[in-house]
């Protein structure tokens, strides 16, 4: 049977019609993927908020802190997480994935904490803002680029190593200069990293997964930024903070 013009139109239609249609459901699990990983990050950092002000509040507690060995605690445990909870996040439940997160989030917290009386609220609050609009910034950089930031990202993610190893350099050194020079070099370095890692969590959901899976793969993008965000902000914190008289 002869197809005429408008048979042969209809089809094109219809064909488009359910491309779009398909790039639109898309668009839409897309939308609604990173809005989970960005509110679980933004209770994550809230959480991390509540926590240091009660750490603060708590004398002993802050005394430990402040000039015991439980700082080292709070400093290993991070660090330690850092590298234990991605493999948990992607392999076990989703109660193992935040459990993980919220004990992230609350050693940040302790550990931050000191600086409810080191440094103004006015300045606290200030930096705060300049990390979240940095932090947005390039995020949504790396949401939208079309450039593969995969090798600046591996880039980054061993200058960071670099970081940690001028850190503990700098513990016996008390060198002036280069706190401060990684003061300005560490929130650029995590800015980049932000970036990259936005642009990894969005690939993340084209791979096709579905219930648990997706679920874990959000608590651990928001995981990836949330240490990112917290980073930046203790850094540009020893930057601009303004110390209590």
């Amino acid at each position: 049977m002869a197809i005429g013009p408008n048979r042969r139109f209809n089809l094109r239609t219809d064909t488009m019609t359910r491309t779009q249609a398909e790039d639109a459901q898309i668009d839409v699990g897309l939308r609604q993927y990173m809005l989970r990983v960005y509110n679980y990050m933004a209770l994550g950092v809230a959480f991390t908020g509540i926590i240091s002000m009660v750490v603060a509040m708590n004398p002993t507690v802050m005394q430990a802190i402040v000039g015991g060995p439980f700082i080292w605690v709070l400093f290993i445990g991070i660090l330690g997480m850092g590298f234990v909870a991605p493999k948990i996040m992607m392999s076990k439940s989703i109660v193992a994935a935040q459990a993980c997160f919220w004990i992230y989030a609350a050693m940040w917290g302790a550990l931050i904490a000191p600086y409810f009386y080191m440094y103004t609220q006015e300045s606290i609050a200030r930096v705060f803002f300049i990390t979240a609009g940095a932090f947005a910034a390039s995020s949504l950089y790396g949401y939208t680029t079309k450039r593969d930031l995969t090798a600046m990202g591996r880039f980054l993610i061993m200058a960071t190593f670099g970081i940690l190893i001028a850190l503990v350099v700098n513990i016996f050194m008390q060198s002036t200069g280069l706190h401060l020079a990684m003061s300005i070099i560490v929130p650029i370095i995590f800015a980049g990293l932000t970036a990259y890692e936005t642009q990894q969590i969005k690939g993340w959901y084209y791979e096709g997964d579905l219930g648990d899976v997706i679920h874990r793969k959000a608590i651990f993008g928001a995981f990836l930024l949330y240490g990112s965000f917290v980073t930046m902000f203790v850094w540009l914190m020893q930057l601009f903070g303004v110390a209590r008289e």
